[in-house]
């Protein structure tokens, strides 16, 4: 590494997106995308969209996608920043709120974009480790000044009780950051706290449940008083001109998002209980994805011998995590492409 690079940078271990394959003929189950294309009203202002526009600078503020957002959860457009995907929101959250000798905590094990996020930022990292079901626990007080909760929780789809969340915000001395990328394919959400409580924000995504993973659209809900704090860090023009179009349709066409999150629900259910008939341990998911461990041979077998299907799940070779898949629900189809192959490799040994 040259001498050149900060030293911190050059120890970094970065984080790894899922693998995104050029082939087609691939069953993708490895990125959590929604295997439903956006809603049309999408593709109709996409397909109106204006190239004398694209000369001009796209508003830095994001006002009308704002605007509808605000709409959607019922509250002032102030209260509201969008970003490049959420992920630009969790790393505003840092540069915002944690001093140089704080730190940032999150359960483990989460989101891996956690800790490389910190490292980036040169702040000390402080993982708290989950049950050994991958439960709650209540994560002590720590010196901390913020704390990543993702809910659910990926990659283990679990949801945690909202008591439990609310009375944890309200004893914590600094700033709680609720990820909600995969909320709207559960039971509940934290949306309200981010809009009562003094020292909560509320990330979400357009990737999961939008179905527009490829426009880079994330927001956050929050006190205006952190909301204002991460606008005055944040690149001039971090959203461009066709995502906000593209992001503002969608989220003003909920009832769209929302049909294509019931089929999917369905899905999980049906094969959740297909998996679990073969003998594996199914996690009750709140998410599009299935955390799943087989009842005999590696996981990471398992998915050397899927991948060889031509067929992609994700796997993480960490202590916590590589006795388990991580399996997005694609479509009914994929789904028993996917039990169907399973299936053979289990009959097969």
């Amino acid at each position: 590494m040259s001498r050149l690079v900060r030293k911190s940078i050059g120890e970094l271990k970065a984080y790894v997106p899922g693998e995104q394959p050029s082939d087609p003929g691939i069953i993708k189950l490895n990125t959590n995308e929604n295997p439903y294309p956006p809603s049309p009203n999408v593709l109709e202002i996409l397909r109106k969209f204006s190239s004398g526009k694209l000369r001009l600078y796209p508003d830095p503020v994001c006002t009308e996608l704002r605007e509808s957002i605000a709409a959607y959860h019922d509250c002032d457009p102030e209260q509201i920043i969008v970003g490049n995907g959420s992920d630009e929101i969790l790393a505003l959250c840092i540069r915002a709120f944690v001093e140089r000798d704080s730190a940032v905590s999150y359960f483990d094990p989460s989101y891996s974009l956690y800790p490389v996020l910190s490292a980036i930022e040169g702040v000390r990292q402080i993982p708290v480790s989950l049950g050994a079901e991958f439960e709650w626990v209540d994560p002590p007080k720590g010196d901390s000044s913020l704390f990543f909760l993702t809910q659910p929780n990926a990659p283990t789809s679990l949801i945690y009780p909202k008591s439990k969340v609310s009375r944890f915000a309200a004893a914590y001395p600094g700033v709680v950051v609720i990820d909600e990328a995969y909320v709207d394919f559960a039971d509940r959400n934290c949306a309200d706290l981010a809009l009562s409580m003094d020292n909560v924000i509320v990330a979400r995504s357009f990737s999961k449940s939008f179905s527009l993973a490829s426009i880079r659209a994330g927001y956050a809900v929050g006190p205006l008083p952190l909301i204002e704090a991460m606008y005055k860090i944040k690149d001039s023009y971090n959203v461009n001109l066709i995502t906000q179009a593209a992001a503002k349709a969608a989220i003003e066409d909920a009832d769209y998002m929302r049909g294509n999150v019931k089929k999917i629900r369905q899905t999980r259910e049906r094969s959740a209980a297909a998996l679990t008939e073969m003998g594996f341990t199914v996690l009750p998911s709140q998410t599009n994805f299935l955390w799943v461990r087989p009842a005999r041979g590696e996981a990471k077998i398992l998915f050397e011998q899927l991948k060889d299907k031509r067929i992609l799940v994700r796997y993480f070779d960490a202590e916590r995590t590589r006795d388990y898949l991580r399996i997005t629900v694609g479509t009914d189809e994929e789904m028993d492409a996917l039990l169907a192959a399973l299936g053979a490799m289990m009959v097969n040994g």
